[in-house]
């Protein structure tokens, strides 16, 4: 059974999940799967994971068969379980408690496509439209407290599976880190009187130096203080808390913006591996002033090194003007 773990000196939790030594690891390159290689994740091969969750299928087709176009299924290998006490445990200094949760994967597709950025806008759109569905059916469990969806992609990025998928993963706490941000974002707010948000979209939108790309609702840029070269958000540009009650209209513009924006650093930066988080409002609660959803992307052009773990300070090489302004000049072919 995982488990949380707390350091006392740091406070910072850890999953403890062995079990998870035992999953595939199959990444080479990143690059698209060849025909014949095998590929638990392609269509034909269903009976290869767990039962699916959640599938979009035209009507009349079996479930846990061919014919989907996006489909989720529970973890192989979770590093969460939906069974368990998630009551602390004390041992002296230590606390503990079993990892109860729920750990998802995001098939994106039933072809062998190792890109998010190779799919189709209206492919992409099914891929938020099952993050949004499956945020609001665990917000039904009232244990859970806290859910991420991120997506490895490339082995420098930790994928395991090069097939195009994502993960998302639902605590029964709201990780320290969370708590953090939210806390400063309400300070900010009582100390200017303008909710942090909304003052970031403002600026970005009055400098326009790190705006990547603007629509009516979405804001694209290159945060100020960006963690990793190129490292790029999706926010929205009005005050929105829960990702899952994202309008259906939205999902569409966010759906060809992401295509769009994947694809520049796909060209940019010759298919670098990343990671994207979808960051959301903790499942139960919710307040503008703390809370806005956002996407953000994170090439790993570099590695983690012994600075930033030493003092979780992160070096960037790339200003973040200077990565805006590449990106905006990238040319990529329009919505397919």
């Amino acid at each position: 059974m995982p488990e949380f773990r707390q350091d006392p000196l740091t406070g910072r939790r850890v999953i403890m999940a062995p079990e998870r030594s035992e999953r595939p690891i199959q990444v080479g390159t990143g690059q698209s799967l060849a025909i014949g290689d095998v590929d638990p994740f392609a269509e034909g091969r269903e009976t290869e994971t767990t039962l699916e969750v959640l599938a979009y299928r035209a009507a009349g087709l079996a479930p846990n068969g061919p014919g989907w176009s996006v489909r989720v299924v529970s973890n192989k290998y979770p590093a969460l379980q939906r069974q368990g006490n998630h009551t602390l445990q004390q041992e002296g200094i230590y606390q503990s408690c079993d990892a109860v949760g729920v750990h998802d994967v995001i098939i994106e597709c039933p072809q062998s496509e190792s890109s998010l950025a190779r799919l189709s806008t209206k492919q992409v759109c099914e891929v938020l439209k099952a993050y949004r569905d499956r945020l609001m059916a665990l917000k039904e469990d009232r244990r859970l407290e806290y859910a991420v969806i991120f997506k490895n992609h490339g082995a420098g990025a930790g994928a395991s599976l090069p097939h195009s998928h994502s993960q998302l993963m639902a605590l029964t706490l709201i990780p320290d880190a969370v708590v953090g941000m939210r806390a400063r974002a309400l300070q900010h707010a009582t100390n200017l009187g303008r909710p942090l948000f909304d003052q970031m979209v403002a600026q970005e939108l009055e400098s326009g130096e790190r705006v990547v790309l603007e629509t009516p609702d979405f804001l694209v840029f290159c945060p100020y203080a960006s963690r990793f070269a190129y490292e790029t958000w999706i926010l929205p540009r009005h005050p929105a808390c829960h990702y899952g009650e994202i309008e259906p209209g939205q999902l569409g513009e966010l759906g060809a913006l992401l295509r769009t924006v994947l694809r520049k650093l796909d060209v940019a930066l010759q298919d670098p591996p990343y990671n994207y988080l979808l960051q959301t409002a903790p499942l139960q609660i919710g307040d503008p002033v703390q809370d806005r959803w956002r996407i953000e992307i994170c090439p790993r052009l570099t590695g983690v090194a012994g600075f930033e773990w030493a003092t979780d300070c992160f070096v960037n090489a790339v200003l973040p003007e200077s990565a805006a302004a590449i990106l905006r000049a990238t040319d990529v072919p329009g919505p397919a």
